[in-house]
């Protein structure tokens, strides 16, 4: 695939930049990486790498621009998002081009990542004129308590390979209409769509006067970037999307210096099948969420639990359906099913299937390597569906490549028990005709994931919506409704307009 170059930045010594500042390009002090497509294996290009002295400068200069920033009135903050999402708009297929070599999402998938991104911005642009607080009643006379948000400071996003644009937009456009320069750790992975987004905000930041040349930065490095980024406590508020063992570190970086932090970790997400489910509908589904994207989302489905009775039936259609999928090269017109990121990924999902069966479970279907039909170098593989006898050890790790386990259940106490019973909780969905067990399903004594879907997949969350998961998933919300909050400080003002001086509660203190 030819790069496109025209929303990239201009190569530097032959490589592309890994140290982005305001509105100029540098190749970090770290060593180069060369990532490889997962389409086949290809190195994408050679990128310069941010060392942990590059990451502190690039919080140095977003703290000098959040004194500036933070002054602008956020309607003309609202301005910048407005002019970036009408260049995504622009250059909407080139940029999905970038997500497709990098991440191996087929072209549809692609674009509706960029669309996200979009989508965001349009909700960040209202939201700009919408940063509203609170006037709280007060008990002393002629007091007002006025409680209003005030721009936070530099945040830190650190994302993951699988939505290399989407989940920055989602940190990138709200906090930036919030008052706060963002510093961004994108994936080794993915390097190329990272500068190119952030190449969509230096054109847009060109275009107004008003604008500090540091307002966003990227940093393309290693780990050690990453715990750069959490260590620094300039970064007010860092916001982490990846694995648990990688939230964890995090979290305990930030919090050793009561620092704010956002975590959207492992999902190991559920969805509950019953008799009166719209079977046709439960398994487009099913299927979509576990295999698209090759099973490698955060809110993917692992898991399936489904009334005993219909169990057989259920089994019978996906194995039907998955023999149906075409798998290849993402490129390609038609294919549904691209690549796993790599040999780890690959490894991972071959070591899940041996231990379920060690555990008892049946392989009804897939688990292998493609031998042809799709290009060579990347790991392609048959999405899998292992039938399990209970939710054993395996089922409560989540494995990221297309693999669901299919579990029974007898009662609907039965069911909603197995759903809960992982430690993470993400998303979360149940098929079903019946009003009492929807409602059920949603409410205090159902799922007790921080997405809970009624007749919908577990994937496919819109940005309008507060995104994000409970225990293992880390808490965090990203995105709509009121996530805006988390990249902003509060203020509670006492106001005394009258010519006495009483104090709250009643207090006499002297004559």
């Amino acid at each position: 695939m030819d790069l496109p170059l025209n929303v990239l930045p201009a190569k530097t010594d032959g490589r592309f930049p890994g140290l982005a500042i305001g509105t100029s390009y540098a190749a970090g002090a770290g060593p180069a990486i060369q990532p490889k497509s997962p389409i086949d294996g290809a190195v994408t290009a050679e990128v310069g790498t941010a060392s942990p002295d590059d990451v502190g400068k690039a919080l140095e200069a977003a703290q000098q621009a959040f004194l500036k920033w933070r002054a602008v009135p956020a309607p003309r903050r609202g301005e910048l998002v407005r002019r970036i999402g009408n260049l995504v708009r622009e250059n909407i297929d080139d940029l999905a081009k970038l997500v497709t070599l990098e991440a191996g999402k087929i072209p549809a998938e692609a674009q509706g990542e960029i669309q996200e991104w979009v989508d965001v911005c349009d909700f960040a642009v209202g939201l700009s004129r919408q940063l509203y607080g609170l006037t709280i009643a007060s008990e002393r006379p002629e007091h007002e308590l006025v409680e209003n948000w005030r721009p936070l400071g530099p945040v830190g996003v650190i994302s993951a390979f699988n939505f290399p644009a989407a989940v920055w937009a989602w940190n990138g456009m709200v906090g930036l209409v919030c008052g706060d320069p963002i510093v961004w750790k994108p994936s080794e992975q993915t390097p190329l769509i990272s500068l190119a987004c952030h190449e969509m905000v230096l054109r847009a930041a060109a275009s107004m006067d008003d604008v500090p040349a540091d307002v966003s930065s990227v940093v393309l490095g290693a780990a050690d970037a990453g715990q750069a980024l959490a260590e620094d406590p300039r970064a007010k508020l860092v916001s982490a999307t990846g694995s648990i063992p990688m939230g964890r570190k995090v979290a305990q970086t930030v919090g050793a210096r009561l620092g704010r932090c956002l975590l959207e970790l492992g999902g190991n997400n559920g969805m509950i099948v019953t008799p009166s489910a719209d079977m046709e509908m439960a398994v487009r589904a099913i299927v979509f969420s576990a295999v698209g994207t090759c099973g490698q989302r955060c809110t993917s489905l692992r898991r399936l639990i489904v009334h005993k009775n219909i169990a057989n039936a259920m089994a019978e259609r996906l194995k039907k359906t998955y023999a149906t999928l075409p798998i290849g090269d993402p490129t390609k017109e038609g294919v549904l099913v691209g690549p796993l990121v790599g040999e780890a990924a690959y490894k991972q999902m071959r070591d899940s299937i041996a231990q379920a069966k060690d555990q008892g479970g049946e392989l009804l279907c897939g688990g292998d390597r493609l031998e042809s039909g799709a290009p060579e170098g990347g790991f392609y593989v048959e999405p899998a569906i292992v039938r399990m006898p209970a939710q054993t050890e395996v089922v409560l790790t989540e494995t990221f490549a297309p693999l669901l386990y299919l579990l029974e259940y007898e009662t609907f106490d039965e069911a909603i028990d197995l759903h809960n019973g992982v430690p993470q909780g993400l998303s979360s969905a149940i098929f079903t005709g019946d009003m009492r067990e929807a409602m059920r399903f949603i409410g205090p004594a159902g799922s007790d994931c921080g997405l809970a879907n009624v007749n919908v997949g577990t994937s496919g969350a819109e940005i309008g919506g507060a995104f994000g998961g409970e225990k293992e998933t880390g808490g965090g919300r990203e995105s709509g409704s009121d996530s805006w909050k988390q990249y902003m400080r509060r203020t509670t003002s006492t106001i005394n307009h009258g010519a006495e001086l009483p104090l709250a509660q009643g207090i006499v203190f002297g004559e």
